[in-house]
């Protein structure tokens, strides 16, 4: 067994000195994580004309998003065995490693390999920056500390871009990969001076096996809801093969983890009601939060017409509504329960979602900036919780195995919404272009990207029929988005039922 001393009261870990130095780094190194999530998107005009590769770009969004998916669950097994501080090493270190390559690409095949690397290392990061925060800080404090961390992913949403396309138009594209390096190697070196932790060692089996079928079947399955309906038809015979060979693989896996010494991902983790609905709720956050991320800045400018700084103060309201209501959901918890605040929580992110649903092609900015503050409220006060009460529920050498669970639970639940959300998007827009008023029949593009027609006016003016059918396919493409996020924050409520009322320390 591995074993530390106990949060807050260690020698090593949790001294009070040491938090704050520790914190600020984990959210550092969660913060870059998260930009390069988003912050590539506004430079890809810039990076297609220097190493070409257009009918490529979205696999440098897909493979970051694959990679760091199917890598956490071993990151937290691997965090278990030989503790934090290595793993969160090791996972800066590969990412700091693609960010350099990214930066010297030479061409968009290589770029996206470069990407896959970075996805890598970002894989450990953030159920590392998790893990830590539970090890150091008591469960009163957990919630509020995580909200800072969680938030920290709401505010890389609205400034990636911003900071991509600054990069880009003044600099170059590269410097958005160049720019981790000093800010990744402070936070490594405040780690190293200010985290530590005595570990326990004991020989262990590592099952490799399983590692290899977890990560061959979670991408199979990822890259075909990543790539259905745009690389390829979701009826036609390469996603039937691509999803068959997922499934096949996702079985052995199963199968293997039965008999494996030392499990990468153990079984008993989806058999208690904690755990289960916690990962869950994790799947359904993860949806919503890319949900509203993704279409929320292109609802403001697409169809309000606002700038970029504009729409990133929309999105802004949801991250720091987040934070506010976790600081509070300690002490909310501390007198229901986990699974009670979490539910008060989920129901006021329905209410913020019916809000987003519910607003017009001709809404005030400050709308929608209010119904994001109430969706991160509601996240706030749910989310946290219900990763505390999974932390809880085990043992140190158990909880980087639960936290990257549940992580990846989050990873898989926003790689599903980038699926289908921009399935529905895409459906929409293609109906809508696809049958025209008869006026504008000929004046359409055949191929048209109602994003970039409405934002940068290519070939219309902002007054012009074809910019005002643009806006409204665009609304309704939003607003079908909007409803599907309500329907994901309604299971979201009624998956936490499956948690009990009461947390108690599980015994495998």
């Amino acid at each position: 067994m591995t074993t530390t001393t106990p949060p807050a009261t260690s020698k090593g870990i949790g001294l009070r000195s040491e938090r704050g130095p520790v914190l600020a780094a984990l959210m550092l190194s969660t913060g870059l994580v998260a930009l390069d999530s988003t912050i590539i998107a506004t430079a890809v005009p810039s990076v297609v004309g220097d190493v070409g590769g257009f009918s490529q770009f979205p696999w440098l969004f897909s493979i970051y998003l694959l990679t760091q998916a199917v890598t956490v669950p071993l990151y937290g097994k691997f965090a278990d065995v030989v503790g934090r501080r290595p793993v969160m090493f090791f996972g800066i270190a590969v990412f700091l490693l693609g960010s350099v390559l990214c930066g010297l690409a030479w061409s968009m095949p290589a770029l996206i390999i470069f990407r896959a690397i970075q996805g890598m290392g970002a894989g450990a990061v953030q159920p590392m920056s998790m893990t830590m925060v539970g090890d150091m800080y008591t469960v009163e404090e957990r919630a509020r500390v995580q909200g800072y961390i969680a938030s920290v992913w709401g505010i890389a949403a609205v400034l990636g871009p911003t900071l991509g396309g600054v990069f880009a138009q003044y600099l170059s594209w590269r410097w958005i990969f160049f720019v981790n390096l000093p800010l990744g190697a402070v936070a490594a070196w405040t780690l190293a001076r200010h985290f530590k932790e005595k570990v326990t060692r004991r020989a262990h089996r590592i099952d490799y096996t399983g590692a290899v079928l977890l990560t061959a079947g979670c991408s199979l399955v990822i890259l075909g809801l990543l790539e259905g309906g745009v690389a390829w038809g979701w009826a036609s015979v390469p996603s039937l093969l691509i999803f068959a060979a997922g499934v096949v693989t996702l079985v052995a896996f199963v199968l293997v983890e039965r008999r494996a010494a030392e499990p990468i991902l153990p079984l008993w983790v989806f058999r208690h009601r904690t755990l289960t609905g916690g990962s869950l709720s994790a799947l359904c956050v993860g949806a919503l939060v890319m949900g509203l991320s993704s279409y929320v800045p292109t609802y403001a400018q697409g169809v309000l017409g606002t700038g970029p700084l504009v729409a990133g103060f929309t999105l802004a309201a949801l991250s720091m509504g987040w934070p506010l209501a976790a600081s509070q959901a300690g002490r909310l918890y501390l007198r229901i329960g986990f699974r009670d605040t979490a539910l008060i929580g989920s129901v006021v992110f329905v209410i913020g979602t019916v809000l987003c649903a519910t607003l017009s092609a001709h809404a005030q900015v400050l709308h929608v900036a209010a119904a994001c503050f109430v969706v991160g409220v509601g996240l706030g006060l749910a989310a946290g919780p219900v990763l505390v009460a999974i932390q809880s529920s085990v043992d140190w050498d158990r909880r980087g195995l639960v936290t990257g669970a549940n992580m990846f639970s989050r990873s898989i639940g926003s790689a599903v919404g980038v699926a289908v959300f921009g399935a529905i998007a895409n459906a929409t827009l293609a109906g809508r272009f696809a049958h025209p008023p008869k006026e504008l029949a000929g004046r359409l593009p055949k191929s048209v990207d109602a994003t970039s027609l409405v934002l940068t006016g290519h070939g219309t003016g902002p007054g012009s029929a074809v910019a005002a059918f643009v806006r409204t396919s665009l609304y309704q493409a939003a607003h079908h988005v909007f409803l599907s996020v309500v329907a994901v924050a309604v299971v979201g409520v009624a998956v936490l039922f499956l948690m009990p009322r009461r947390t108690e320390k599980l015994s495998g």
